[in-house]
């Protein structure tokens, strides 16, 4: 029984399937819609360091095979197929995408689904709806990361731009293409395809499911090695589209391809300046950046034909256009729509407005939910958001009334520290008073503006006073600790540690400097916020009787001493307590 996943979920895949030969299918529709699925292979910075595992319609698999791309089958819009161990070490995350190819944006697709399959079975599946997604063009859907082991994430991210926005934020280029000159023609299908006949079962098999029509048979490729047995549904071809020049390279096109019958157009500038600077004249009888035959009267034969364009452009003697006029609008994006160049804009939407034009929507767009796919998400400098459910029950302790916003089944408990607890923390200072978050949802924290740092330790110890902990999970193991000298005034005196594998998060007041421990570091007791555990802390007290019997005291009296060996640090916030 496939295993049901919703967004920022996470599992293992060696607990789905004792495969590594899988089936990835993606199914996702929409009135008037068609999309572009890719396969981005990045590396650890999460970068696409190497264009040949970008896998998509152009260029449908890997060096080495390890992803390829299969088209539609078994009632999937798109497919590939990924062997897990074939995959090079430099290659640590492989993140599936559909971007919208033309007009239109997410929050109009039908309900679809990513699903992986193994031998034949389907064993995960991610759903999603439009109702997840707003203006976005571009969705993440699902991600297969190495962590130790692979491992699968359901992300269902919106991103705005269409796959020349999503490749750049891979860290990608997108190449320039020449107006007059197609592309050469890439490979066609996807080469993989079964043997003759199959004496074994498959090791690699994809979902049962309708036959797609039978297409002209294309060129037989190299026959597949021993292990991969991948057989498609009968009668399965896969699409093999014509080489045409890609239209998501998004070139600014000038003129028209083709000159218009009994008008002769002069070759255009292969890069024009774009239109609007102050200055500029265009030519007489030609309008800036023109792209459809000129209007009779200026300066050229009239042409036999009226022009088909439902507005002249501005000639000559006529106010200048608005700046981009004469460009093609980005791939994806309507002519004449309000933020395109070349249009019009709307009424008072400013220049550099966002594509989705004027409206709540597109001012609030800056603000939208950071995209999760961690347990921990900071959603700015000010918020933090946690998973619950991610990786098992595990609950999170917080700071009572720092909770802002959560969505799911949430349950918040009070966390007593018990009798002995309280008798420490009245002692030293340290009480913490906590309410325990469990369930399955995700809970936003945030407190009076704070500036927040998650820490994660995996197996690690860090110094935190209670004063700066917001919340951590409750696997962590914490307790107080004793700072050794001879005392400090207002008995600031002890500290907690927090020590195992989990994350905490840390407030400051503004941004705090992190420091490495020499054996001269001396901080203000009142503005350290934390240290690694491993520092030896010492009090150092200035404090003498004729210095301070003065009204002209510094007020740097007591300060901390710490010693330690390389690697050891602090944190210290530009603020006193």
């Amino acid at each position: 029984m496939a295993r049901e996943f919703q967004r920022g979920h996470k599992a293992k895949i060696s607990d789905l399937t004792a495969g590594t030969d899988l089936y990835v299918g993606v199914q996702i529709t929409g009135p008037g819609l068609t999309f572009d699925i890719s396969c981005f292979g990045l590396d650890a910075d999460e970068r696409l360091a190497d264009d040949r595992y970008f896998v998509f319609f152009n260029q449908p698999k890997t060096p080495e095979e390890s992803i390829q791309l299969l088209g539609a089958q078994a009632g999937d819009t798109e497919s590939f197929r990924v062997t897990l161990d074939r995959i090079p070490p430099q290659i640590q995350k492989l993140s599936f995408t559909a971007t919208v190819d033309g007009a239109g944006q997410m929050s109009q697709v039908a309900p679809g689904y990513l699903r992986i399959v193994a031998g034949g079975e389907e064993v995960a599946r991610y759903s999603f709806t439009g109702a997840e997604f707003s203006t976005e063009r571009a969705v993440m859907l699902g991600d297969f990361y190495l962590k130790d082991v692979w491992r699968f994430a359901a992300v269902g991210q919106g991103f705005d731009g269409g796959l020349d926005a999503l490749l750049k934020n891979f860290g990608g280029e997108v190449a320039e293409e020449e107006p007059a000159a197609a592309p050469a023609p890439g490979p066609g299908a996807p080469s993989f395809a079964p043997p003759a006949q199959a004496s074994a079962p498959p090791a690699f098999g994809a979902p049962a499911g309708h036959a797609a029509p039978p297409a002209p048979a294309a060129p037989a490729p190299p026959a597949p090695q021993p292990a991969q047995g991948f057989a498609p549904p009968p009668g399965h071809t896969p699409p093999a589209p014509a080489p045409v020049p890609s239209v998501h390279a998004a070139p600014t096109i000038i003129a028209p391809m083709t000159p218009p019958a009994g008008a002769p157009v002069p070759p255009p500038a292969p890069a024009p300046a774009p239109y609007g600077q102050p200055g500029q004249q265009p030519p007489y009888g030609q309008a800036p950046g023109q792209t459809a035959p000129l209007p009779p009267g200026y300066g050229q034969p009239q042409a036999p034909q009226a022009p088909q364009a439902p507005a002249p452009p501005p000639g000559y003697g006529q106010p200048p256009g608005p700046p981009g006029y004469g460009q093609q609008p980005p791939f994806g994006q309507v002519p004449g729509q309000p933020g395109a160049p070349g249009a019009p804009a709307a009424y008072g939407v400013p220049q550099g407005s966002p594509q989705g034009g004027a409206g709540v929507t597109a001012a609030l767009q800056a603000y939208k939910e950071t995209p999760t796919g961690q347990r921990w998400t900071q959603q700015n400098k000010k918020m933090v958001r946690v998973d619950l459910g991610m990786g098992g029950d595990q609950a999170v302790l917080a700071r009572q009334g720092s909770m802002v916003l959560y969505q799911g089944k949430v349950d918040f408990g009070h966390k007593g520290a018990g009798f002995a607890g309280r008798i420490v923390g009245n002692a030293t200072g340290q009480e913490m008073q906590l309410m325990r978050c469990s369930g399955r949802g995700q809970v936003f924290l945030a407190e009076n503006s704070a500036m927040l740092h998650p820490i994660e330790l995996q197996g690690d110890a860090v110094c935190v006073s209670a004063e700066n902990v917001l919340a951590f999970d409750e696997t962590l193991q914490y307790e107080v600790r004793r700072v050794e000298g001879h005392g400090i005034p207002g008995g600031a005196l002890f500290t907690m540690q927090f020590q195992g594998t989990g994350t905490i998060v840390v407030k400051t007041r503004g941004v705090p400097v992190v420091l490495p421990v020499t054996p001269t570091t001396f901080a203000d007791c009142n503005a350290v916020v934390a240290w690694s555990a491993a520092s030896q802390v010492i009090v150092s007290s200035q404090v003498r009787m004729r210095r301070n019997a003065y009204p002209g005291d510094t007020g740097e009296s007591v300060n901390l001493q710490f010693r330690g060996a390389p690697g050891n640090f602090i944190v210290v916030q530009p603020y006193e307590v």
